[in-house]
């Protein structure tokens, strides 16, 4: 099996495997737990060889799309895990334009909106102080 980020030293490598429709994305050798999260949370799906101690884990769009469909959230990840840090490379056969647009313009609209902001805590009245008497 071969690791395309591992031989190319990035952190993703996107591509459409040899003799096969279905998209990959791998990561180097010993990536870290939060990239493979992040892909999952992206639509990808792990998988991992051995499944009982993985030695090579790898990420595949959803087969059930058809093969236009899955070009669209593969390269739709790409904006999110470059603003995370991550080096990626998508091969040309796999980039859809206006997919990375559109996650390009949903990161921007992301980062437009304020942050909710918590409601100020009320204040909550004093207990009345006793009434005084006097005798």
């Amino acid at each position: 099996m071969a690791n395309l980020a591992d031989e190319y030293g990035t952190d993703v490598e996107i591509y459409i495997k040899a003799l096969t429709t279905t998209i990959h994305a791998d990561t180097p050798t010993g990536a870290p737990g939060q990239l493979h999260d992040l892909l999952e949370r992206l639509g990808l799906e792990r998988h991992s060889y051995p499944a009982d101690a993985p030695l090579y884990i790898w990420h595949t769009v959803p087969e059930h799309l058809d093969a236009e469909e899955q070009r669209r959230p593969a390269t739709h990840a790409i904006p999110t895990l470059l603003v995370a840090g991550y080096e990626v490379n998508c091969t040309p056969d796999v980039f859809d334009e206006l997919a990375y647009q559109q996650a390009v313009q949903d990161l921007r609209s992301r980062a437009r909106r304020p942050a909710a902001r918590q409601p100020a805590p009320s204040s909550s009245p004093s207990p009345p102080s006793p009434a005084r008497r006097t005798p």
